[in-house]
């Protein structure tokens, strides 16, 4: 793939917060943020929070504006809570405190998703968007869907996305 100069225009070291949305995983059974964060760190990013938070709409809430009122944050990677089940409110939580929004990011996630598990990925509310400076992806929470975000989606952009919010 060629890059074109826009493109280039990237930082190498994001700082990033994680954040786990659920009622049940304990650091020792978070697969999906482990994977974030191994992937984050094998990519040259910096891990600066990692959080587990229950699926209540206003402790998802609370992090996630905590993190972005940081200053020394420029991305909050949220995996869980975002199907269909009664206690999976992270999209709710998230879609009003997106500034913009990132529609490409959860059509992208849906699309490669289908190709890996069928209509299935319909059911998938990933979604992303931007707060001040700050660029918050929400993904479900299985280790697959996981890596699928990070490996196609999350860290081929994350760079360039964070150059992009730092201008003005």
């Amino acid at each position: 793939m060629v890059l074109t100069e826009h493109q280039a225009k990237r930082i190498a070291s994001v700082p990033c917060a994680v954040v786990t949305v659920s009622d049940t995983r304990t650091v020792e059974t978070d697969g999906g943020g482990a994977l974030i964060r191994e992937r984050l760190e094998g990519a040259g990013h910096r891990v600066i929070a990692y959080a587990i938070v229950p699926d209540e709409p206003d402790d998802v809430r609370r992090s996630v504006l905590a993190y972005c009122a940081d200053a020394g944050c420029r991305a909050v990677l949220v995996t869980g809570g975002t199907g269909l089940a009664p206690r999976d409110t992270t999209y709710e939580a998230l879609a009003s405190l997106f500034e913009k929004r990132i529609d490409g990011f959860g059509e992208l996630f849906r699309t490669l998703s289908f190709a890996e598990i069928g209509a299935a990925a319909m059911l998938s509310r990933a979604a992303a968007g931007v707060r001040g400076g700050t660029v918050i992806f929400s993904m479900p929470g299985s280790v697959a869907a996981v890596r699928l975000a990070m490996d196609k989606l999350i860290l081929p952009t994350l760079g360039h996305i964070a150059a992009l919010l730092g201008e003005t």
